[in-house]
This record gives structure tokens, C-alpha cells and sequence, in this order.
């Protein structure tokens, strides 16, 4: 058919998603694993088995692509400077991935922007880096965040400390391990936000409504699809900021922007992600274009999809390893599921059940009339059954009689 092929770095869940994307695009997704038995390997027809470490590697996955992109934002900013020489398409390009791959480098190049940020400060270049965190932690009445300024994810690399001596510990700890850091003041705020925007090679850019999302140990457990209550004035400028940073920035492809909504109503950017990411999970069923498909569309430089919401309320749940794994199989309890929810959207990831560990999600779209509380609820219950085989509601899947009809739901 002449189709291109894309080449996407890392073999985990959100490279096998893409790939169910390109599929149905009839598009060619080729992926650089580290194992066959990764998420994205084991469904591929077309894997390249090495390190995104590896200079060679990357090669090989890029070799014939019409663009190489990422699951990922750990590959080695010298070896995608290294293939840009070489002429390939590697997208997003290097010089706005570094913003997403070091910490220090998005806050001053946000900074200035003019964008919301919060006030930091570099511990990694400083002569007296204990002197210098002193005084900041001074000058921040509300405390600060401690951040390793490359790495780091799902609350790594990330520590909150409750007083001074406590940061000069975590100073002296990242030290010894020869972690850069940088120190944040600490944001009051009321919630956790995520815009999600799209931007193609021509400079086409499309964003979805901005999302909730709840974190716990540092993790996303949940989005909730619009973010409720958020003003239509705040969520404009959520997603007037997510375009800006892609254009300033010449990101190609899907970026997450994280922010806080502070505790006076404004917003205070976080993160970036330049990659599909969780906060965005719920486009697959929840939106008109998925994220994946956009992601494909965009570094392909093909004209972007529609990105209004299929319903009012749209909650994704996140499917986490449990403390034990269940002794019912994963296969029973998607069954048990399924005849008590039949209108939940599972996605599993094929990864093996570890304690905390993010194995798959569920979607739920609520309907006209469903309000927020119980579409959130259904999907944190189907989620967390899929965890632990435990209903939150103590339904007994083997004497309940009020299995519903999914011809009638």
C-alpha cells in the first residue's frame, strides 16, 4: 500500500496503544524494545529489540522510518542531536524534548515565557548548594519540593520535604548518589490539572478539554474528563498555555501539560510530558480522536482529529498491581466485570501483576444523565476490582442475580 512507517522508542503500554492506533490508520508502527515480551513487542509485527541507550540501536529502529518518536523521554539528548546530523526525522525534535527530559531547562526556558511557574532554584551548579537551599527555604513560606532535574517519574525523584533539616538530608542523600537536583517553593494548591494538546510538523495544533487528575503515592489514579467546576475562562487559559509551549517550543506530536489550580483559583505549571501520557487515556473512548491517533497524525504531518468530547463526563481509572496478587485469574475477574459492567471500557496492558505497578485502566463515559460522583465511582470500582478481584460495594459476583441485560444498558 505504500504506507509509512513511524518508529516509536520503548515497548511499554503507551507504544502498544500507538500501535493499535496505526492499525487502524493501516500505518506500519515499528518499536525499539528492550524485550519481546514488552507491552508493544509482543503485539508488533515490526520490533527492533536494543537500548534506547544505544546510539546503534536507535539507528536501526530509525533506518526507512519517515519519523522516529518516543513512549518515552529517556533516550540520550546527544544521540537524537547525533540522528537529527544524520538526517532523521526524530520528533518531537531534541531542542524541545530537552524541555520535557530536564527540569531546570523547562522552569527557565517558562520562565521566560512569562508562563506560570513556580519560584526554583538550581542546587546542582551552586558552590555552596546547602547555603543556597537554606535561604530558599527561608523565603518560601509554604515549604518546598525537592526534584532530581532528569529522571525521574509516578513521584520518583521527587521529595517533599516537612522541614529544613529534612531537605538537607535529601540534599546530602542525592549528593552521595550523584542526583542534580533543584528546589521548588512548595504550590497551595486544590487539585491537579492536565492539558493535553497536539501539534503537527506544519504547525496545526488541537487541544482536548482540559482533565482533573488524581494522584496517590505519586501517581495518577484517576482523570476525570472535564475537569469539573473549572471555569470556562481558567480552562481556556490551560489550554491557551499548552498551545503556546508547543509552538514556542516546536513540539511535534502529543504533550501533556500538568498544572496545579492553586488554592486563589490560578494555575501553576508542573510538568511537561511530550509523549501521549495517563492524564490523556481517556480520549480512546472519551473523545472523538485519541490521543495515539493523534500522536500518529501529528509526526506524519497528516491534518489533526477532532477533539470534543463524546459525553459530558468521561473518568479513566488506572488498573494498579495490588499489595497480593489475586488468587482469581485475570481472564475471571475481566469476565465478573464485564457481566456486572458491561458498558466499562478495559484496556490491559499484557504486563505481568506487581504491587503498584500500572497494568491497564478502564474508562467509563457516563451518560446525559449521570452525574460526576457516579461515573468517577464506577470506574475507581471496576478498576480496583480488576487489582484485587474485591468489589469497594461487597457484591458477590457468584450469588448476585441483578447481572444486567447489555442489550438494554
Amino acid at each position: 500500500m505504500g504506507l509509512p512507517t513511524v518508529a516509536m522508542v520503548g515497548g511499554g503500554q503507551l507504544a502498544r496503544m500507538t500501535h493499535q492506533a496505526a492499525i487502524a490508520l493501516g500505518q506500519t508502527l515499528r518499536v525499539l524494545a528492550a524485550s519481546p515480551d514488552d507491552p508493544a513487542a509482543a503485539v508488533s509485527a515490526d520490533v527492533v529489540i536494543g537500548s534506547h541507550d544505544s546510539l546503534d540501536d536507535l539507528r536501526r529502529a530509525a533506518q526507512g522510518a519517515v519519523a522516529l518518536t518516543f513512549d518515552h523521554e529517556g533516550v540520550p539528548p546527544e544521540h537524537l542531536h547525533a540522528l537529527v546530523a544524520e538526517g532523521v526525522s526524530v520528533l518531537p525534535p531534541p531542542d524541545a524534548l530537552i524541555h520535557a527530559q530536564d527540569k531546570l531547562v523547562m522552569r527557565h526556558r517558562l520562565s521566560e515565557l512569562g508562563l506560570p511557574v513556580p519560584r526554583f532554584v538550581d542546587l546542582s551548579g551552586a558552590d555552596d548548594p546547602g547555603e543556597v537551599l537554606v535561604g530558599f527555604v527561608e523565603s518560601c513560606a509554604d515549604g518546598v519540593v525537592i526534584k532530581a532535574i532528569r529522571g525521574g517519574y509516578d513521584g520518583r525523584g521527587v521529595w517533599l520535604p516537612d522541614s529544613l533539616d529534612e531537605a538537607l538530608d535529601v540534599l546530602a542523600d542525592a549528593t552521595a548518589s550523584g542526583t542534580p537536583v533543584m528546589a521548588e517553593e512548595r504550590v497551595p494548591w486544590r487539585r491537579e490539572l492536565s492539558a493535553m494538546v497536539a501539534r503537527s510538523a506544519f504547525g496545526q495544533g488541537a487541544t482536548w478539554p482540559v482533565v482533573e487528575t488524581v494522584q496517590r503515592d505519586g501517581q495518577c489514579a484517576v482523570a476525570i474528563a472535564p475537569a469539573p467546576g473549572l471555569s470556562d475562562e481558567r480552562a481556556e487559559e490551560a489550554e491557551h498555555i499548552a498551545l503556546q509551549i508547543a509552538q514556542t517550543l516546536g513540539v511535534v506530536g502529543v504533550m501533556a501539560v500538568e498544572m496545579f489550580e492553586t488554592d486563589d483559583g490560578a494555575l501553576s505549571i508542573n510538568e511537561l510530558a511530550m509523549r501521549p501520557h495517563n492524564s490523556g487515556h481517556w480520549t480512546m473512548d472519551g473523545a472523538v480522536t485519541s490521543q495515539f491517533e493523534q500522536h500518529l497524525r501529528a509526526v506524519l504531518d497528516y491534518p489533526l482529529g477532532a477533539t470534543r468530547a463524546l459525553a459530558p463526563v468521561t473518568v479513566m481509572a488506572n488498573v494498579l498491581g495490588a499489595s497480593e496478587t489475586p488468587a482469581m485469574s485475570m481472564d475471571e475477574r475481566v469476565h465478573h466485570l464485564m457481566a456486572r459492567m458491561p458498558d466499562a471500557h478495559v484496556h490491559l496492558y499484557a504486563k505481568g501483576e506487581r504491587r503498584a505497578r500500572k497494568i491497564g485502566h478502564v474508562n467509563i463515559v457516563g451518560g446525559p444523565d449521570e452525574d460526576v460522583a457516579t461515573v468517577r465511582e464506577r470506574a475507581e470500582r471496576a478498576a480496583t476490582w480488576l487489582s484485587t478481584g474485591v468489589w469497594t460495594d461487597g457484591w458477590d459476583p457468584h450469588a448476585a442475580t441483578d447481572v444486567p441485560d447489555p442489550a438494554r444498558t
